[in-house]
């Protein structure tokens, strides 16, 4: 993968504008497996987030940043970022659900550049005692893959039958303080789910225990190494891990959970603790802080988070069974039709996203929606990253529209993307 100096000064977009910027980006060496720098689809995306705020969310943004010879953001925002009327601002924090798994997989591979973990001896030899049971093998690596064969504790937290969402949310997930080691027994009383590295099954467990063994092998709490090893070195003055706190702290999009009943309101579901999730899914951060993580993390060696070895070990993703969607050790590749993208999803109640970069670290797309619990919303998130990254595409390449089940049937004309499957993340 090519190098991008993570020094380089990071463009700030403007809350509420759309910025266009001319001119293309340096030509990437012949044979990378990288997306041409094309411009961004910029009507395209409007679309995509168009679809997204008729499909429930109050508001959505979209932040595409180009790094080379001369840095250029192109910001879009759609909406309300409350239901106060406040217009969608993308510089604002919010909770990054899921994405966290890539810095809790960041400080794993450091941990393995240091010759502290052996990600193919049995995890459990780096967990504090009794944490999994005996005879329970699975590696680090199949942890981090998703293929150790682990039962995900959030179904049961969010999935009992004959309750709804917003009733499970409060009685579980809003002000309930979880030990990580309870959340992992609670996964543990499933048993092994199937023979670890045979198959794919995502679980917030697996990252969970991961979390645990950062805590362990260095002796201090994960936010204070998630602070001294990324945060502090990289320059994240907007990122932040505060459970149990509720609150999100300074100017922040209000996040959303929809009913299951769609006759309902929405439900403000912003201050939580975010235990639930722990090291899986409780980082709050910004696009501009994504955007830095994700540019010094696809420069490897020069990035100053992990070296080019550990950076192939991550994006050397397997097939999963959702078509066009791969996973490696913490980051998610999606193959769109001009390349694949590195990143994660993330969603935790009320806050919706997708943070994805190109090989190369070139182009960094940072996609946010204010609602949760709504397919159609993460479908049209999704449906965003085709027109960001590849732009416009020949009118005898055909897309395939995406209409959400609660939008308007006739829509604008430059709608059609080509439709990305919702991954599994979106469960929570």
């Amino acid at each position: 993968m090519a190098k991008t100096s993570l020094l380089r000064p990071l463009a700030v977009a403007a809350a509420g504008a759309v910025l266009v910027a001319t001119g293309a980006l340096p030509a990437a060496a012949a044979g990378q497996d990288t997306i041409d720098a094309t411009a961004p689809d910029l009507a395209g995306v409007r679309a995509a987030l168009e679809a997204t705020t008729a499909a429930g969310a109050p508001g959505a943004f979209a932040v595409i940043r180009d790094h080379g010879g001369i840095d250029r953001t192109r910001s879009v925002n759609v909406g309300l970022a409350d239901l106060d009327g406040t217009p969608m601002n993308s510089s604002w924090r919010f909770r990054v659900g899921s994405n966290s798994k890539m810095f809790t997989a960041v400080l794993v591979m450091q941990l393995v550049e240091e010759g502290r973990i052996d990600l193919d001896r049995p995890l459990r030899e780096y967990l504090p005692e009794g944490t999994l049971p005996e005879g329970w093998t699975m590696t680090g690596r199949q942890v981090m893959e998703h293929r150790a064969g682990i039962f995900d504790h959030t179904n049961d937290l969010l999935e009992q039958a004959g309750e709804e969402t917003t009733s499970a949310f409060e009685a579980r997930i809003r002000t309930t303080v979880y030990d990580p080691r309870e959340l992992v027994a609670m996964s543990v009383k499933h048993g092994v789910q199937y023979t670890p590295g045979t198959r794919y099954s995502y679980s917030n467990t697996d990252f969970v225990l991961l979390g645990l063994a950062v805590e362990h092998l260095t002796g201090q709490p994960f936010p204070e190494v998630l602070n001294e090893r990324i945060i502090q070195p990289l320059g994240l003055r907007k990122t932040s891990f505060v459970v149990p706190e509720q609150a999100i702290r300074g100017a922040h999009v209000t996040g959303y959970l929809t009913n299951d009943d769609r006759t309902k309101p929405l439900l403000d579901s912003t201050e939580q603790t975010g235990s639930w999730v722990w090291s899986a899914g409780a980082v709050i951060s910004t696009a501009e802080d994504l955007d830095r993580f994700l540019t010094a993390l696809t420069a490897g060696g020069n990035g100053g988070l992990v070296s080019d070895a550990s950076l192939r070990q991550m994006t050397a993703a397997l097939p999963t069974p959702t078509a066009k969607i791969s996973y490696g050790l913490g980051l998610r590749r999606i193959s769109l039709s001009c390349g694949d993208v590195y990143g994660h999803g993330g969603i935790v109640q009320g806050f919706n996203s997708q943070s994805f970069a190109t090989p190369d670290g070139r182009r960094s797309v940072v996609l946010f929606a204010n609602a949760s619990n709504n397919g159609s919303v993460t479908q049209g998130l999704m449906n965003t990253l085709e027109p960001a990254f590849c732009g416009k595409r020949p009118a005898a390449e055909s897309r395939t529209a995406f209409a959400p089940a609660s939008a308007p049937a006739s829509g604008p004309a430059s709608a059609p993307v080509n439709s990305l499957p919702v991954v599994e993340d979106t469960r929570i």
